[in-house]
């Protein structure tokens, strides 16, 4: 099972873009059939869908956080990273990246456990 590591500034400010990278290893994002996907997890709720990447470079995003996402790949240092924009205090969150066989898991998933690898999270803070 793929391992995966999420790295990235821990503090934003308002209005910046929060960019986050996940380095993957055991596996490859641009071969290995997964969907490579980013989650967060804000303080007192449950874990958010914000985006996925198939391995055929097919991008899925929550349409709730769409207009202000995207999701990109180095497949040369087997890296998947994150762009969130115009951040306010409510995108403070531990985000995580996690990989599972099918979108509707990404998208549905209630809990860690539901994915079959994540990364120990990232918690960023925005505040000025």
């Amino acid at each position: 099972q793929a391992q995966l590591q999420e790295s990235g500034p821990d503090l934003v400010k308002p209005s910046q873009t929060l960019s986050l990278t996940c380095t993957v290893s055991g596996g490859s994002i641009a071969t290995t059939y997964y969907y490579w996907s980013w989650i967060r997890q804000s303080p007192g709720k449950g874990l958010e869908y914000m985006g996925a990447m198939a391995t055929d470079g097919s991008i899925y995003y929550n349409p709730s956080l769409k207009s202000r996402t995207s999701i990109s790949r180095d497949t040369s240092k087997n890296q998947l990273s994150l762009q969130l924009m115009s951040v306010t205090p409510e995108d403070t969150a531990v985000y995580y990246c996690a990989i599972a066989d099918d979108l509707a898991t990404v998208v549905d998933a209630k809990r860690l456990t539901d994915f079959g690898s994540w990364g120990q999270g990232i918690l960023v803070t925005v505040s000025s």
